[in-house]
């Protein structure tokens, strides 16, 4: 084929962004999540997606995840993720993704927030983990949502012992987070009697009815924003779909586990997605986006360009898991998996000191 000719699988993966939106011809639920990511993609002038980086990316992920054997099993295996799979289990995960936002520092990694736990020092994502599993060895009932309603014993100062610090630098919006747990405890009591299993009953197996009813009943998981040209919001919903897709991952599919449209879960829209995604070709930002990215300037939450990298690395990664069953209609993976083994790789990009481009700086408590 000469540089000429029009390559006929990129041409395949763009017709199907214009051929339209997937439709349902049924009641089922669904969050609109991925809707919304379309339409800042077809609006976006600062976040441009290359078909050939997404189709290039699509044959690499999946050679890797097949050679790595990617799978729901991989969430437990880690030494600090919950082994049991029990309302204790759930009430965890609960926790975790409630307060499972703005981990990132511009210190170095020696004096960056890090929490000390099991002979290790834990930064990042892994900080909070390691931090709640610490708080629950000392007696602290950190995941009880009846401790969150208490006034008296669950306080700020117990909270900043919770996430007591070996360096210098305190875990970034403590005075957050410790809103969220309050919040949240009001909601379970007054809706599900004090049990985020209740709260996962009440989806009756459906994973876009989980996150519908944590974005209608607890504001601090409704990540929706306004963007021009559109009247209703973009949903994004990233810490609502980490949640239903923590507990798929922990039950591996079963249990609580057991929802019949886990692939209507979009990829986790944070500050890591579009780093990888931009190192590996797909995402593409316009000079003064890039300028302002590589300067680590703060982007505000809700801006316009916060919003096209959220949502662009949204609809990049479904144009890739659909070009991956294209090729492979056997596989079974969803955007679940990809969002988990692309965070692993980032993490293994910044390991060994390889990022090409710093991720974009947003504080916030949506990621």
């Amino acid at each position: 084929m000469s540089d000429d000719e029009a390559d006929p699988e990129l041409l395949a993966l763009l017709r199907q962004h214009l051929q339209g939106k997937r439709r349902t011809n049924d009641d089922e639920p669904e969050t609109g999540v991925l809707d919304g990511a379309e339409y800042v993609y077809d609006n976006s002038i600062d976040v441009a997606l290359d078909m050939r980086g997404c189709k290039n990316a699509a044959a690499t992920i999946y050679a890797q995840m097949q050679e790595k054997g990617y799978s729901p099993a991989k969430w437990s295996a880690h030494e600090l993720h919950p082994k049991t799979k029990d309302d204790a289990t759930v009430a965890f995960i609960f926790t975790m993704d409630l307060l499972n936002f703005s981990f990132w520092s511009e210190r170095s990694s020696a004096e960056r927030f890090a929490i000390s736990y099991r002979d290790q020092q834990w930064t990042g994502y892994w900080s909070l983990v390691a931090a709640l599993q610490r708080a629950l060895d000392e007696g602290i009932p950190i995941t009880d949502s009846h401790f969150w309603q208490d006034e008296e014993e669950c306080t700020l100062d117990v909270l900043k012992h919770v996430f007591r610090s070996c360096t210098d630098e305190e875990m970034p919006l403590l005075e957050e987070r410790f809103a969220c747990l309050r919040e949240a405890g009001t909601v379970l009591y007054q809706k599900y009697e004090c049990s985020p299993v209740n709260l996962i009953k009440a989806a009756k197996g459906s994973a876009a009815a989980l996150v519908n009813l944590l974005a209608r009943d607890f504001a601090c998981f409704r990540d929706e924003h306004r963007f021009e040209g559109r009247r209703k919001p973009i949903r994004l919903l990233k810490r609502a779909q980490i949640f239903v897709a923590d507990i798929w991952a922990c039950f591996e599919g079963e249990g609580c586990g057991a929802f019949r449209d886990i692939d209507k879960i979009t990829m986790f829209a944070d500050y890591r997605l579009p780093q990888v995604l931009n190192i590996m070709g797909c995402l593409a930002y316009s000079p003064p986006l890039d300028v302002a990215v590589r300067a680590k300037r703060n982007i505000a939450s809700g801006s316009n360009w916060e919003m096209q990298l959220r949502a662009c690395s949204i609809w990049c990664v479904e144009l890739i898991r659909r070009e991956i069953v294209k090729q492979h209609p056997d596989a079974k993976l969803n955007a679940v998996l990809i969002d988990f083994f692309l965070y692993d790789t980032i993490k293994e990009i910044e390991s060994a000191g390889q990022e090409t481009i710093p991720h974009h700086r947003t504080r916030s408590i949506w990621y």
